[in-house]
């Protein structure tokens, strides 16, 4: 594809644009339909951004489209500027995350003002995951996780919300933050073991809770194995359930080489994703610790 034909077909709608927009702040113009340049001119900025996108030219794109936005917002089209605003940042995302994550905040104040709360909350997720992948800050990404859960509840979309609480505990989890993560897996864990479809996944997420706790104390492990049995019956009988009772074993007897065992077995019938593998290693070092203590 010609990209520098592209690019120089952009330019040259930019400059039209730019010229519209200047045609519509005379005194007459005003008079004689100002706006009707401005609309011309938010849809030539649209097609330079095209253009521009085209020509793999991405951050030109993000600002044509943030021009377009602009202008719908001086004509108060603001479903039409919150569109642009997210079309510059998926640009933007290709270019420069931190500016794909202004125009996405822009986008989301329109559409939350408007009362789309489900859409700002979708956008809330691309910000997190642009925090999670490009800019690598997780606390960032938490916080946007929480405030689409947040949007979702809302609205009523609670499997929407339980996926992005589950986002959120797995990094608290990562961050040490074991009580936020704990009461996040325990509140999913009791709303999926009442729905038949979702029983099967409330055995990870009390698993899970049960690690958290572990990771915090011993004690509190055990007892929270005890509730989630009486709670859920069915978690008794589950390999993950007897995986941690066999760790509760193995720590209180400062056995090594059982832990090791027993992280092995259920390895081998069900592989370990790197979350499980983190918290087991981190309960290991526990043992360890103390063993090192003993001599």
């Amino acid at each position: 594809m010609d990209t520098a034909g592209k690019e120089k077909e952009a330019l040259q709608l930019l400059a039209d644009a730019d010229r519209k927009v200047r045609g519509s702040q005379g005194f007459f113009s005003g008079l004689f339909g100002g706006s009707s340049r401005v609309e011309e001119a938010c849809d030539i900025y649209a097609r330079a951004a095209n253009m521009f996108k085209m020509a793999k030219n991405w951050s030109a794109a993000g600002n044509a489209f943030c021009q377009a936005a602009q202008l719908h917002l001086q004509l108060q089209n603001k479903h039409d500027a919150a569109t642009s605003f997210v079309d510059a940042g998926n640009a933007f995302k290709k270019a420069d995350p931190q500016e794909a994550i202004n125009c996405l905040i822009r986008a989301i104040e329109i559409y939350t003002d408007m009362g789309r709360f489900t859409i700002a909350a979708k956008h809330h997720i691309t910000i997190a995951e642009i925090y999670e992948t490009e800019l690598v800050d997780i606390e960032k990404a938490i916080a946007h996780y929480e405030q689409a859960a947040d949007y979702y509840k809302g609205e009523e979309s609670n499997s929407s919300a339980n996926k992005c609480l589950l986002k959120v505990a797995t990094y608290a989890a990562q961050l040490e933050q074991y009580q936020k993560a704990i009461e996040i897996y325990e509140q999913v864990g009791t709303s999926a073991m009442d729905s038949p479809l979702l029983k099967y996944s409330a055995k990870e997420y009390f698993f899970k809770a049960a690690l958290c706790h572990f990771c915090i104390d011993m004690l509190n492990a055990k007892l929270a194995i005890q509730k989630y049995e009486e709670m859920f019956p069915a978690f008794s009988d589950s390999r993950e359930c007897k995986l941690v009772k066999k760790l509760l074993d193995a720590h209180e007897e400062q056995n090594l080489d059982n832990y090791t065992e027993s992280v092995k077995e259920y390895d081998s019938i069900s592989r370990l994703d790197q979350w499980l593998t983190t918290m087991l290693l981190r309960i290991k070092k526990t043992i360890q610790g103390e063993e090192e203590d003993l001599r």
